[in-house]
């Protein structure tokens, strides 16, 4: 009995986890890295230490958030997309890296699509149009104004060339036919002191980084990037209600592995994520955070990015965008 069930467990190792039991039982045996491809301080950074700590509960294995930024994210991505496919690498996808980021690089080192095992579009943060107090603009069409009376003189921020506030950002500026210019920084922290500081006039990234200093004064929120008004700031409208028709532009994330991680592995990731979607304390972290919580199936988060990957690279080209 002793050697048929030593045999057993060989050939399913052998097999790459066939078996869904030996899988679940066996898996994990050790910490998780899950990989930011952006510097600490952004929405990306603190949505995955949010899921980390809860997956960490849920697996009994410590999940380590490793900050992996670089060339627009494509350097931490990279990264996994080269790790080994057994469910302990992960990266935490972004609509940057795996949204334009296809469209915007020609030459990228691995292929969003073919390269990954998507396991669940996890959340999603709107964006959120702030501006310094010292500027003379109260409302998108105050902005706009203000923009097209001095073409080239504004300036705003963003995290990176090829980030998600740079594309959120220029999208807007495409729309609204204004001539408004690109301050990159390394990451979203330093882009929201520079701009508190006065050396910007104006961002759009997510709500999260943006929302403590609006709240303080020290930011002035003009309106959401969202489809619909949030719940957390209700009175701010929506870009596209106040003067730019068709503007929408918001963050999503999710994790994925690499490509031939086991089946079981990344169901099992699927099913453990949904639940920590549904835990009262994650809902009103988010809600309190301006995050909404998504969810979902691997099939439904690889559709999605197919879906995101075409959008954006329609913007991509009719903006003319490209990375410096």
């Amino acid at each position: 009995m002793h050697r048929t069930m030593t045999v057993f467990a060989l050939t399913v190792s052998i097999l790459g986890c066939s078996a869904p039991v030996f899988c679940q039982t066996a898996w994990p045996t050790k910490p998780i890295r899950l990989v930011v491809p952006f510097v600490p301080g952004g929405s990306t950074d603190l949505i995955a230490r949010i899921m980390g700590q809860k997956l960490d509960e849920a697996l009994g294995q410590q999940v380590v958030v490793e900050n992996r930024a670089g060339a627009g994210g494509n350097i931490g991505v990279e990264y996994v997309a080269k790790s080994s496919p057994d469910g302990y690498t992960l990266i935490f996808g972004h609509v940057g890296t795996f949204g334009f980021g296809p469209s915007l690089y020609q030459k990228l080192p691995y292929d969003p699509i073919k390269d990954f095992a998507p396991v669940n579009l996890f959340a999603m943060v709107p964006n959120m149009l702030v501006v310094h107090p010292s500027l003379p603009a109260k409302s998108v069409k105050d902005l706009i104004a203000l923009a097209k009376a001095h073409p080239g003189q504004m300036n705003y921020g963003s995290s990176g060339n090829g980030s998600a506030s740079h594309m959120a950002t220029e999208y807007f500026k495409l729309l609204s036919k204004t001539d408004i210019t690109a301050i990159p920084y390394k990451g979203t922290g330093p882009l929201v002191t520079d701009l508190i500081a006065g050396q910007t006039s104006l961002t759009i990234t997510g709500v999260p980084p943006l929302y403590p200093f609006v709240q303080s004064g020290r930011l002035r929120g003009i309106a959401v990037g969202s489809t619909k008004r949030l719940a957390l700031m209700p009175d701010l409208p929506t870009i596209a209600e106040s003067g730019v028709p068709g503007y929408e532009s918001s963050t999503w994330f999710g994790p994925l592995a690499p490509a031939k991680t086991p089946r079981e592995i990344v169901v099992r990731l699927n099913n453990e994520l949904n639940k920590i979607l549904q835990r009262p304390d994650v809902k009103s972290r988010f809600a309190a955070e301006g995050i909404v919580a998504l969810g979902g199936t691997p099939e439904e988060f690889g559709a999605y990015i197919k879906t995101e990957t075409e959008n954006w690279g329609r913007v991509v080209k009719a903006a003319g965008i490209k990375p410096q």
